[in-house]
């Protein structure tokens, strides 16, 4: 990626690209929504919740951006810019024949059922299909019983794939994923 990312605007929120200078926001988003996020997340270190752990993750997302590996943003609401209120990362993005990237996503429980991360991901895969990532492919991988995720991916437009046996392992146990894909029909980008 030549360029840094840049905030996107929707009619209710920000998305703000990864920054060491968020870190404090992040780890009150995990502070408040760790009861709520731990069911659908894999294991994490025990210093996770500290300022340095996010400091240090939000480094490395600001440098895979700069690489074109990964593309994270953070969500807050406009009219209330210093709570993070989620997050959107496209990862593991892999170029030539394939120009695809991972999907994941999280909401601040106090915020579900109000439409935000549709708004949000349907700016995110905007971005993630116009010429500045330009990507063929995007999927997403999801529990069965998340419910609120599938119905999500569907409005979107994602396109259920396949099922993946023991897939992740999340909360003390292997889970199976239904595999999801959206695919760019307006791809007219360069393959090498």
């Amino acid at each position: 990626m030549s360029q840094p990312l840049s905030i996107i605007h929707t009619p209710r929120l920000e998305l703000i690209p990864a920054s060491i200078d968020l870190a404090k926001r992040v780890v009150e988003f995990y502070q408040r929504n760790e009861p709520h996020l731990t069911p659908w997340e894999p294991p994490k270190p025990l210093a996770f919740d500290t300022e340095i752990h996010q400091r240090n993750r939000l480094a490395q997302a600001e440098q895979a951006a700069k690489d074109g590996t990964a593309v994270r943003w953070w969500l807050c609401l406009r009219n209330e810019p210093n709570v993070l209120v989620g997050s959107i990362g496209l990862t593991a993005i892999v170029r030539g024949g394939f120009q695809n990237a991972m999907l994941g996503y999280a909401i601040d429980e106090k915020f579900q059922g109000q439409g935000l991360m549709q708004e949000a991901l349907a700016a995110a895969i905007e971005y993630a299909f116009s010429t500045e990532l330009n990507l063929h492919r995007i999927q997403a991988n999801v529990r069965p019983e998340n419910l609120r995720s599938l119905k999500l991916l569907e409005r979107l437009g994602f396109e259920r794939e396949g099922f993946a046996k023991d897939y992740l392992f999340i909360h003390d146990a292997w889970h199976d994923h239904v595999m999801f894909a959206l695919r760019n029909e307006n791809f007219k980008g360069n393959l090498v």
